[in-house]
Parts: C-alpha cells; structure tokens; sequence
C-alpha cells in the first residue's frame, strides 16, 4: 500500500503558526516510510536521475514524480470548476499551457502587457505534483480563485478518484511518439547531472521502446486518457499537435468553447484568436527574454532554463534523427498498442 505523505502546504502552514516541531517529526516519519516504500518498487534506468521507480504501471522519477503523485492522490481537493491541462511529457505542453492560459484570461490583460511577456508558460499554469512536492510552493493551489487552471503530467488512473465526481474538465494533447521519443531525449539531456553519461540516442531509443521513460509506458498513458475522453467527451477533450499545429485557429476555438468560453462575435471581429495565436506562437515565446534568459524553479533541486522548453516546435523532426529500421519498429509497437482503440496517428479521430 502507498503512503500518505504529509502535505508539505500544511507543513508550510504550521511553520508560520510556530507548530513546527510537531509536524516536523510527523514530516520526518512519514519520509521514513516513503523511503521504505520506495525500496519495494520495481526499479529501470532512468533519464534524469540513477533509476526511475515504477507505481502502479507507470515510471517515475523517486524524488519528484512519485512523491508529487503520492501527496495529490492524498491531499489535492478537486473543484467542479477546475480545468486541467493532462499531457505525457514533450506532446505539446508549453504550448498548451500558454494557449489556455491566455484564452481563459482574454478579459484580464491587454496583449501589449500581458503577463506571458514577462513570465514562462510553466510560472503561468502550475503542475500539481510540482506545486505539492515544494515546500514553499509558488502558488497556494487552495487560494487560487475558480476556475482554477492546472496541469498534470500523471497518468489518467494516478488522478484523485474524485475527478470525475467533482466535474472537472480535461483537455489532453496526443503526439507522434517518435517526435515525443526525439524532443524527450534532447530535453531529458539538458537536465541529465553531469556525474551521469548523457544517454545517447541508442540507449534513449530503447528505453523508450521498452516503456521506460517519466511517466511512461507513453502508449498507456495516452490510451487512458483517450478511453476516458471516449466514455466522457464533454468532459474530456482530446486533441492531436499534429492537428493543432495544421490549424490552430480552428483548434483554439474548440478549446475555448470547450472551457465555456467561446469567443464572441465582437472578439473575432477584433481579431482576438488571430491575437492569442501570435502572442503563443512557438517563434514568439521563444523569442522573449523572459524565454531566452530566464528559468524555472521545479523543485529547490531542478532548475529549467527556459530556453530549453523551445527547441523546434515542428511535427515530423524525428526524420532528422531516426534511422528507417528504428521508425519502422517504433511505429510497429506504436500500431500494436492502439490495435482496436480507434486512436490513430495522423489527421483526425471521432472527436477532433
């Protein structure tokens, strides 16, 4: 059986009420059986960190991703009015992130002094096991005002059971596995201690074959999300990069209508979409200096820069990288996984 970690927000909270000492050693305890527990799990090689531990079907990384998993399966309270952004890692999630964060707020800042000018995409929508895992975390999840916009790399099965009890709303973005495979081993690098070898292409290749990379097996990951987005499509909008990438205005309108707020007939005739689809442009972001020089704090350990969230921002890279025989064998597990889902690479499903 899993913990049930102490929350590091109600540690926080206690501190400032000098009750320290009590919720210290609660704190202290409970990482004592964490440690425990993480001893039993199944262990791979991992990309960022020694080993990845595998829970409940899925790889993590110990010290950030299963621990953030743990405290909001325990502690994260759902609203009926919260939207969360669901994505594997390297599938679009900058991008979806600014996308969202500028639509769900069109009537709050003007586009000349918007806050995505001065501030990363990831400082703007917050991940949830990110934010439970800091002790002092950027933004107090129960204090921000509903709707709540929020983000989650964890797979559909690890949310809190109440999430579809409670209502929310789920956008999830699908890509090309191989473009995932290229931009996850470029990025995965960056972050990879200098005490560890760089992965080369090779060894990433197969790890990822094998299922093994954060919060993989990649095709699980996406398949549940996609049978939940099948069982529950007003609540659960699934999308394709490939799809958005080819015609983002029209993807842009579905997401706003979607959240329950669909541009009106006054904003499109002030250009509106045509303004959000400028200022989240891949070139744009990249080009700012906030996303030049920059970073993001992930935990007091892992700091980001935010250069490296903007490498190319295309469909079809991988074709740059991978030989015919490496395409041909990951597009084979790639066919041999979604076989009888009704999920297909390339242009549209049922519901895009």
């Amino acid at each position: 059986m899993a913990p049930s970690l102490v929350s590091p927000q109600c540690y926080y909270i206690s501190k400032r009420n000098n009750e320290a000492s009590v919720s210290e050693e609660a704190w202290e305890k409970a990482y004592q059986i964490y440690n425990d527990f993480v001893q039993t799990l199944p262990k791979a090689k991992g990309w960022t960190t020694q080993n990845v531990i595998k829970y409940q079907g899925f790889w993590l990384t110990p010290t950030s991703a299963l621990k953030g998993v743990l405290l909001v399966q325990h502690h994260f309270k759902p609203r009926p009015t919260d939207i969360f952004l669901a994505t594997s890692p390297k599938c679009g999630t900058t991008w979806l992130k600014a996308l969202m964060f500028a639509t769900m707020n069109r009537s709050s800042y003007d586009f000349s002094s918007h806050p995505l000018l001065k501030n990363g995409p990831h400082d703007c929508v917050t991940f949830i096991e990110v934010n439970m895992c800091q002790d002092y975390p950027i933004m107090n999840l129960e204090l921000l005002l509903s709707p709540r916009l929020l983000a989650a790399h964890i797979p559909y099965d690890l949310l809190p059971v109440t999430k579809t009890t409670f209502g929310c709303k789920l956008v999830y973005i699908f890509r090309d596995p191989k473009d995932v495979l290229v931009s996850t081993w470029h990025f995965m690098n960056k972050l990879r201690p200098k005490k560890l070898q760089p992965l080369s292409l090779g060894e990433a290749y197969e790890l990822f074959c094998e299922g093994i990379s954060h919060y993989a097996p990649f095709w699980d990951h996406v398949l549940e999300y996609w049978k939940a987005s099948l069982e529950s499509p007003d609540k659960i909008l699934f999308l394709k990069y490939e799809d958005m990438k080819r015609e983002p205005s029209v993807h842009l309108r579905r997401l706003a209508e979607f959240v329950g707020q669909p541009f009106s007939f006054e904003e499109e005739e002030k250009g509106v979409v045509q303004k959000i689809l400028r200022l989240c442009s891949f070139e744009n972001l990249r080009n700012l200096k906030v996303n030049k020089t920059g970073v993001h704090r992930v935990t007091d350990e892992i700091v980001v820069n935010n250069c490296d969230f903007f490498r190319k921002g295309q469909t079809g890279d991988w074709e740059n990288y991978l030989t015919d025989e490496m395409k041909q064998r990951l597009d084979f597990i790639t066919e041999q996984k979604l076989k009888n889902s009704g999920l297909t690479l390339g242009s549209s499903n049922r519901n895009l």
